[in-house]
């Protein structure tokens, strides 16, 4: 498996780090905005249909408020995977897509952890 690699273009749309993905580094998926087969995702195709790299970009302030980004089986999958895509796009308009990129090369994590209130 290829190290994880710090690169702004491996950001997903949702806000993901793809460059610290398994399958990514594995050679078995191109990447959010390379997959073509990613029809099924609406936060890829709003984003693309915007103009947008990321749901950092869009003028929503608070992405959990947009229906596209928010919907049910997202947030199950979420839940399940302890992912706070959120967190990611806040970290991102703080931060910058190029810190974000580094951070999440650095700790070989797609997304930032769900914090357990």
């Amino acid at each position: 498996m290829k190290p994880s690699i710090s690169s702004m273009e491996l950001i997903g749309a949702c806000g993901l780090y793809c460059g610290s993905c398994r399958r990514f580094r594995k050679g078995k998926c191109p990447g959010c905005h390379a997959n073509e087969k990613a029809t099924w995702c609406g936060i890829r195709e709003c984003c693309h249909k915007m103009g947008y790299s990321t749901c950092a970009r869009c003028p929503i302030e608070d992405v959990n408020t947009c229906k596209t980004y928010n919907h049910l089986i997202g947030r199950i999958l979420g839940f399940l995977l302890n992912s706070d895509r959120s967190a990611c796009i806040r970290y991102i308009r703080r931060h910058g897509e190029e810190e974000f990129a580094n951070r999440m090369s650095v700790t070989e994590q797609m997304t930032m952890p769900r914090k357990l209130y």
